[in-house]
């Protein structure tokens, strides 16, 4: 997903579940608005609360990109159907001024 039309969809009811996997420190210095923090770890133990529905649109992100798409693979096995990247992640949101928190 391109993150202009992320920005223009969190404004909405039908936002998609972001999942922010980078570390701690990281979340912490500046995250998208909403976002869940979930970094692989914390996953394959299943100490964050994903949205129960397999069908939910899950967004993931990282700083720029590798995390991202190793978990996109787990979550994968894990019985997600419906996951997508943030085009540029965390780097490109940030550059591009976007709101954080």
């Amino acid at each position: 997903m391109k993150i202009d039309d992320l920005e223009r969809k969190l404004k909405t009811p039908q936002a998609p579940c972001v999942v922010d996997v980078r570390s701690g420190m990281e979340f912490r210095s500046g995250h998208i608005p909403g976002a869940v923090h979930a970094p692989l770890l914390s996953i394959l133990l299943r100490r964050v609360r994903l949205p129960q529905a397999r069908e939910t649109l899950l967004l993931l992100t990282c700083e720029h990109g590798p995390r991202a798409q190793l978990v996109k693979s787990v979550l994968g096995l894990f019985g997600y159907r419906n996951l997508d990247l943030l085009e540029g992640h965390m780097s490109a949101w940030r550059k591009a001024g976007l709101p954080m928190e």
